[in-house]
């Protein structure tokens, strides 16, 4: 059974700084690329960011591109979110989730395409 666990998610100002990290186990981590994703109340869940699983290629949603990162150590089976030049917008709860195919040569942004999720860390942007 895979597991992914989320941490990071806070308050802060608008203009500020956090690193979400996920945590997996389960399988073979590095086999698999990881996505995250953000829903904020009365919204669809909308994809923010993904890396393949060698980390070699990234995607983003143009409404974060240029101010959030993602990466990952396949060391520590993680996988990092970080958010810069936060916004009120960008507040809702994130999540991280698995690819459900191996060695994707880059990364989808489907929801449906990813088969493990974790609960879930709140970010809240204050203006």
């Amino acid at each position: 059974q895979v597991q992914l666990v989320e941490s990071g998610g806070e308050l802060v100002q608008a203009g500020g700084s956090l690193r979400l990290s996920c945590a997996a186990s389960g399988r073979t981590f590095s086999n698999y690329a990881m996505g995250w994703f953000r829903q904020a109340p009365g919204k669809e869940r909308e994809f923010v960011a993904a890396i393949n699983w060698s980390g070699g290629y990234t995607d983003y949603a143009n409404s974060v591109k240029g101010r959030f990162t993602t990466s990952r150590d396949n060391a520590k089976n993680t996988v990092y979110l970080q958010m810069n030049s936060l916004k009120p917008e960008d507040t809702a709860v994130y999540y991280c989730a698995a690819d459900r195919t191996q060695f994707r040569r880059r990364t989808t942004y489907r929801v449906s395409e990813y088969e493990y999720w974790g609960q879930g860390t709140q970010v809240t942007v204050s203006s």
